[in-house]
């Protein structure tokens, strides 16, 4: 049995011990590396929805050094090392203290926070993640965005306080008398985390001595989960960072929009009007143009390569060639209004030799099948796309369109 030195302190970064086991992982997710079982470890392993601490163990020669990248228990606590380590070899282990120190801060919080939507809600805490990038609790009932504001101004109340955080394993008779929260029924030794006044908690993950350690809790993130909700927190050093990045993207917008930071919202919503109206005066300036355009191109009756239209006066098919500028809806609607005047196949691609060609065929009045002709691209030329007989889209690369056209017309 591996002694836990988490539970005698989480601040533990630094500890001897000895090697009692060395086996090479038959885990694939480890493969090539070795799972190593010390008589004693400060390194708390990944459970109740926690990841592992990371770390080191420096054999006692002084020049050795194994990397432990993941701690696992089971049946024993196995760290997870990038090379053997002989069986008892001394080792000193020492933690990632930074990253343990943020695990600390966030878990805490969860505490205060999921303590708080209980007895303010009566709701309870279903499910918990805590890695790296980020902290989510679920919740059993529906909590809107007032009353997240509400909680988050409590949590960092709570935190402000500075109150202690206590952690211990009760006697069985004391345990059965204590009110504590858990998502699932225990037996046997259960760790209880108190902050008085705020929640009573099963927990079996290092926490600070006191909340103030914890500095702030931000809410970033609420969305509807499972008749619930999930909540995203940060915490600590993460909280700030995410505050600061948040207070450079209101300082770019302020400068961009030339405005004061209570005004940006503001600022945004009429530069997003603006932009509505002037894609509407240009949507219609453009159906204007295609008017002009119809008029002149129904006119062709022989290929025009200058003004890149392509004509089979036969068939009386018809192909335009345009630019990137145009996008899918003045495609179609050149389209339609082609079809209009022409019986056979009429066409229209735009874009260019390096950014490749969108196209849209449909059918004139004579109702050729649109789909013959699209299986015809797919296999000559690599296009993709398809349809109905009546009308298909795709696109293709190619570095010579006018031969694609010339091979149609």
């Amino acid at each position: 049995m591996t002694k836990e030195l988490y539970y005698e302190s989480a601040y533990i970064s630094e500890f001897f011990a000895e090697v009692i086991k060395c086996e090479r992982s038959e885990n694939k997710a480890y493969k090539g590396r070795y799972e190593v079982v010390l008589d004693r470890t400060a390194f708390f392993p990944e459970q109740g929805g926690q990841g592992s601490d990371i770390g080191v163990l420096e054999f006692d020669d002084g020049k050795s050094v194994a990397g432990i990248e993941h701690v696992s228990i089971g049946s024993e606590i196995r760290h997870i090392a990038d090379k053997e380590i002989p069986v008892g070899t001394r080792v000193r282990g020492v933690i990632d203290f930074a990253r343990r120190f943020s695990n600390m801060q966030q878990h805490t919080g969860e505490h205060i926070f999921s303590g708080l939507v209980n007895s303010e809600y009566g709701y309870n805490n279903v499910g918990f993640h805590l890695s790296d990038s980020e902290v989510t609790m679920d919740y059993d009932g529906v909590l809107t965005a007032e009353n997240i504001r509400k909680l988050e101004i409590k949590a960092n109340e709570a935190i402000w306080a500075n109150l202690d955080v206590i952690c211990e394993f009760p006697e069985a008779d004391k345990l059965s008398e204590i009110p504590y929260r858990s998502k699932k029924e225990l037996s046997g030794d259960v760790r209880i985390v108190t902050i008085p006044g705020i929640d009573i908690c099963a927990c079996c993950a290092p926490h600070v001595n006191r909340t103030g350690e914890i500095g702030m809790l931000k809410v970033v993130g609420l969305q509807n989960y499972k008749g619930g909700v999930r909540v995203n927190i940060l915490c600590g050093r993460r909280a700030l960072l995410y505050l600061q990045g948040e207070h450079d993207i209101v300082g770019e917008l302020t400068a961009l929009l030339t405005t004061s930071a209570d005004k940006v919202v503001t600022s945004v919503k009429r530069a997003f009007d603006d932009n509505s109206n002037m894609k509407s005066e240009l949507s219609q300036a453009r159906e204007t143009l295609i008017g002009y355009e119809i008029s002149e191109i129904v006119q062709v009756t022989s290929s025009d390569i200058s003004g890149g239209i392509f004509v089979n006066a036969a068939e009386d098919d018809i192909y335009v060639v345009k630019d990137n500028a145009y996008d899918s809806n003045m495609l179609r609607k050149l389209v339609n209004s082609l079809s209009e005047h022409k019986k056979g196949y009429c066409g229209a691609f735009a874009g260019s030799q390096e950014s490749g060609y969108r196209f849209i065929i449909a059918s004139g009045a004579s109702g050729k099948d649109c789909k013959a002709l699209c299986d015809k691209l797919r296999t000559e030329f690599g296009a993709k796309g398809g349809g109905s007989n009546a009308m298909v889209q795709g696109s293709l690369n190619v570095a010579d369109l006018r031969s694609v056209l010339d091979s149609l017309t």
